[in-house]
């Protein structure tokens, strides 16, 4: 059973396992999720086992992650949101990906907003850095409708963003 790091009304936010290869292969497999990504759609369930193992699961060990997201009620998988350590940045950066079946619900603002006061308040971090493509305009609105500020826009990972920033209101 994976560790559950956060819930809210209507969402749980658990650590990815390596037996969740065929929900990143899921996720990682639709076009439209993908459009403002600098990724490729991943071919079968061994290239999603190797961003578990090499990607995502690292993390934890540091009490960051990209953490898989599940409706409640259903405890359907609808995505991930989570921190991860940028080393080559020097910074956490907060990041989401829900498949297109949960968009428009809410449940990206829902998360985030939770991984925000997360970061915030259990692991005392003082600045979160977002970031979002800068054609992909609902993506900003969620960052936006979270708090976070415009900071620049800037190009990361041969992308053009615009990066946003929030500074712990508990420190």
């Amino acid at each position: 059973m994976s560790k559950i790091i956060l819930e809210t009304p209507r969402l749980t936010l658990r650590e990815f396992t390596v037996a969740d290869a065929a929900l990143i292969l899921q996720l990682n497999n639709d076009p439209d999720v993908l459009k403002y990504l600098h990724e490729a759609m991943l071919k079968n369930e061994q290239e999603a086992l190797t961003i578990l193992r090499t990607v995502i699961i690292p993390q934890y060990k540091n009490h960051f992650g990209r953490w898989a997201i599940h409706i409640r009620k259903s405890n359907e998988f609808i995505g991930w949101c989570g921190l991860k350590f940028r080393s080559d940045r020097g910074e956490i950066d907060l990041g989401y990906r829900l498949k297109k079946t949960a968009w428009g619900n809410g449940y990206a603002s829902e998360a985030a907003t939770a991984t925000l006061e997360h970061g915030f308040k259990k692991l005392k971090i003082p600045l979160i850095t977002a970031r979002a493509h800068i054609e992909n305009m609902a993506s900003q609105r969620v960052l936006e409708k979270i708090g976070m500020k415009f900071l620049c826009e800037e190009i990361v990972d041969d992308c053009q963003v615009r990066t946003y920033t929030s500074i712990n209101p508990y420190m």
